[in-house]
């Protein structure tokens, strides 16, 4: 009888090998929101054994709280960059507003919407969402510093205005995972919202 000989999978360095695992969780998450990360999904995906992960990880609490940082971080870094390109303070916001509200960027809602739930019994997670929260603030106070600055903007606290639009943001994207309501009129709502914020109306 003949055999058939099957190559082998190439041993990788302990750095690759970790580096696939953070990577096969963050797509999973991606897909499918926070609460997919498990030991055994995400051994799935990297196409390792569940020991495998286990062992290059510091446990699951703190797997689930990095991906959530590094998909949440990759977008404020991709939302800053918006902004930072925009000529005024008022088209900074705009463009802000409108890409942070935008359906297409329903997968990371999910995430964000998962984290706050999962953080009431993963304090490494909610640590991380407190994080990402604040950062979150910081760069839309940046925008209204900016704004006030300017006179395009008159707001009356800069710290609590910055507060309630990420607040509203927060609570119009959290709707919108369940279709409540259309995007174009969510949109509508939250400028007009925003503008009595900042003193523009």
């Amino acid at each position: 009888m003949s055999t058939v000989d099957r190559p082998r999978a190439r041993r990788k360095a302990p750095q690759e090998r970790a580096a696939d695992i953070v990577a096969a969780a963050y797509s999973l998450a991606r897909e499918a929101g926070i609460g997919a990360l498990t030991l055994r999904a995400v051994a799935t995906r990297a196409g390792v054994a569940p020991a495998l992960v286990a062992h290059y990880i510091d446990g699951m609490d703190r797997l689930v709280a990095d991906t959530f940082q590094r998909i949440v971080a990759d977008e404020r870094r991709e939302v800053a960059a918006l902004v930072a390109a925009s000529d005024s303070a008022a088209a900074s916001m705009d463009a802000l507003l409108d890409t942070m509200i935008d359906p297409d960027r329903d997968d990371v809602t999910l995430v964000w919407v998962e984290a706050w739930a999962h953080g009431l019994r993963n304090e490494v997670l909610a640590n991380a969402v407190r994080a990402e929260m604040d950062a979150w603030q910081e760069l839309i106070l940046a925008v209204i510093q900016r704004g006030a600055e300017t006179g395009e903007f008159r707001p009356s606290d800069p710290v609590a205005a910055a507060w309630q639009i990420l607040g509203m943001v927060d609570g119009l994207n959290a709707q919108s995972l369940v279709r409540w309501g259309d995007s174009q009129s969510r949109g509508s709502m939250l400028h007009a919202a925003v503008a009595g914020v900042l003193g523009t109306k």
